[in-house]
């Protein structure tokens, strides 16, 4: 039996974030897609039992949970200066992140033993200012580990592989493989219960992202107080991030009343689906991305989206979303505001951006995405 050993450990961090929806979303379709002959382990950082059996829970027909010796901090700190800690031996490796045992491999008494990882995006290098320094330093650590000892890096999009090339020479080792619309996202059966208990508007406006500055809260916030935005109320889904991001602080100093925004906080797929399909409109002012999945399941609902002229969210959209220009930094609330107000008002472009959106969203396939990680491995 061939395995390939998937480096997870997202799934379990404190914030999973997209990163780890990406995680668990591609290794249950790596587990559906396994050529005859292959299985798929998952491989995770020190955690407690019951956290290790809600991984395996969510990932039916995994062959194996191996749980690692070192706690995530003090894991990722020996990958980063290239210690071994158990996830080395023969066979395939697939990281989905950066987070990967990086070291020198002696081809001769390790035939077949190969590593991939993932680059989500080149925020460390272009926008280091919307994370912490700890973070820059790791990303960066980690990616001269990658061009040095890598099998293959694999990014969501074109983009990155462009932006990436320009940063750091990876030669022929890029791949782009990108995500899709949560395969979990379903409308519930008590969708009328669900939505009372959610206490939804008949009419809102909704984001989603992990609450950190470079989600571009504060620009949207903003955004929702100028003369020209709509008057729907604004739900912010996502966990708290990193940044002290204070939501109500910003409400009070934008001049808004408090429940013109309200925060939900994390929801489960089913309240998230259900939140996505019942939004008047989808606003994703993303100050920098690789791939955007949040604007990818909001497009799958035929929700009209609103989104950054980020070049990642570009190319993703495709032209089946409306973008506003991020540049003028303190222009962009004010071009929110009138983006809003255009795709709620103008009732052809309204329909348009649904149905394209919707069409769009089918190009995005986490089955295709799998079976583009077997060939990579394949073809290694």
């Amino acid at each position: 039996m061939t395995t390939l050993r998937v480096i997870i450990d997202q799934m379990v961090g404190t914030v999973p974030g997209g990163i780890g929806r990406y995680a668990e979303e591609l290794t249950r379709e790596l587990i559906a897609t396994a050529p005859r002959g292959c299985d798929v382990e998952g491989i995770v950082s020190k955690v407690p039992r019951e956290m290790a059996d809600s991984v395996t829970s969510r990932l039916p027909g995994l062959a194996r949970l191996t749980t690692l010796g070192l706690p995530r901090r003090e894991l990722s700190r020996a990958w980063q200066v290239g210690l071994a800690t158990g996830a080395r031996g023969r066979g395939m490796i697939h990281a989905t992140s950066l987070l990967a045992p990086l070291r020198r491999i002696d081809r001769t008494n390790s035939l077949g033993e190969q590593v991939a990882v993932t680059i989500h995006d080149v925020v460390p290098w272009t926008h280091p200012e919307t994370l912490t320094p700890h973070g820059v330093a790791w990303h960066k650590a980690l990616a001269r580990r990658a061009r040095r000892y890598a099998d293959a890096i694999v990014v969501p999009t074109h983009t990155v592989a462009s932006e990436l090339s320009e940063i750091m020479n990876f030669g022929d080792r890029i791949r782009v493989i990108g995500g899709a619309a949560g395969s979990r996202l379903v409308l519930p059966t008590d969708a009328e219960v669900r939505a009372a208990a959610l206490e939804l508007p008949d009419d809102f406006i909704v984001t989603v992202g992990t609450l950190e500055p470079r989600k571009g809260l504060g620009p949207l916030i903003k955004a929702m107080a100028h003369p020209d935005a709509p008057s729907f109320p604004l739900l912010i889904v996502g966990p708290p991030g990193w940044g002290d991001l204070d939501v109500a602080k910003l409400v009070s100093e934008a001049g808004l009343e408090p429940d013109r925004v309200r925060v939900m906080g994390f929801l489960s797929d089913s309240d998230l689906a259900l939140v996505l399909d019942r939004a008047s409109l989808f606003v994703f002012p993303s100050l920098a991305e690789g791939f955007g999945l949040p604007v990818v399941e909001a497009m799958h609902f035929g929700t009209p989206v609103v989104h950054s002229d980020a070049p990642a969210l570009l190319e993703v959209t495709a032209g089946a979303g409306l973008a506003v220009a991020r540049d003028d930094a303190a222009g962009y609330p004010e071009r929110l505001a009138q983006a809003m107000t255009t795709a709620l008002g103008d009732t052809e472009l309204y329909e348009r951006l649904s149905v394209a959106g919707y069409d769009r969203s089918h190009a995005f396939s986490w089955r295709d995405s799998a079976e583009k990680v077997w060939q990579l491995h394949a073809d290694l």
